[in-house]
């Protein structure tokens, strides 16, 4: 196919983590400088125990989870914690992705900059305002 992916073909995990980073990219640097412990995890689907936690039956109803202490109520008493973490779910991010039509670089962004928002313990107004400056 002369170096071309095939056609019809999902876009992988690195896809959807490149985008997501880019975001953190754009964000301005007062959010940049308290991103740098959080770890980007791309998976294909939340898993039973994290769906349970959340009362979700079906794993499609998840495309992000940010796990870990927002920054504002973090201590310098913390020790042993796990690092931050910001989960994409491909596959609940492409299924919506194509019930929506909405561009898939809009669609990981928006994903992206509100589990971010959870870092920062911001409200919907704000993360909203925060992807407005990144896009």
């Amino acid at each position: 196919m002369g170096g071309q992916d095939a056609i019809g073909e999902a876009p992988g995990p690195e896809v959807i983590e490149r985008i997501a980073r880019d975001t953190i990219a754009r964000l301005p640097a007062a959010f940049a400088a308290h991103l740098g412990d959080v770890v980007l995890i791309v998976e294909e689907f939340a898993d039973d125990e994290t769906l349970a936690a959340l009362g979700l039956d079906h794993p499609l109803d998840l495309t992000g989870l940010y796990h870990g202490r927002p920054v504002g109520e973090k201590s310098s008493m913390d020790s042993g914690a796990l690092p931050d973490r910001i989960h994409l779910y491909r596959r609940a991010i492409l299924d919506e992705w194509v019930e929506t039509g909405v561009r898939l670089d809009d669609l990981v962004t928006h994903v992206t900059i509100h589990e971010i928002g959870h870092h920062f313990g911001l409200s919907d107004e704000d993360m909203h305002a925060l992807e407005d400056a990144v896009t």
